[in-house]
């Protein structure tokens, strides 16, 4: 590949991962959206979490079956409780990652 290839793809692919995102909200800006629209759409930040989350906390690699004992599982109980308390972003990363080394010490 030439080096106007690569410059090519490089903004081809700026530009297939910048418009998706830039035309919604020019289009959006000036719009006002209907209320249950609004309501409707801040549920998708807690739905995307909930499935990068849900295959990492219970699906076992191994046998590819549910289950509820897997050790990032078991650490998350206390993280999520710790974040509901303290609603510290910063602190419930670090409580998790100690948590997870604890845990893999011991367990």
């Amino acid at each position: 590949m030439s080096p106007s290839d690569y410059l090519f793809l490089f903004v081809g692919m700026g530009l297939v991962t910048y418009l998706p995102r830039a035309l919604p909200l020019i289009y959006l800006t000036h719009k006002k959206m209907p209320q249950w629209l609004v309501d409707w759409l801040e549920y998708i930040p807690v739905a995307v979490l909930a499935a990068l989350l849900a295959p990492i906390l219970f699906i076992d690699t191994t046998s590819a079956a549910i289950t509820y004992g897997k050790l990032e599982f078991l650490v998350a109980i206390p993280t999520l409780i710790f974040a509901v308390k303290t609603r510290s972003l910063g602190g419930t990363v670090l409580v998790g990652m100690f948590l997870y080394w604890l845990a893999g010490i011991f367990l």
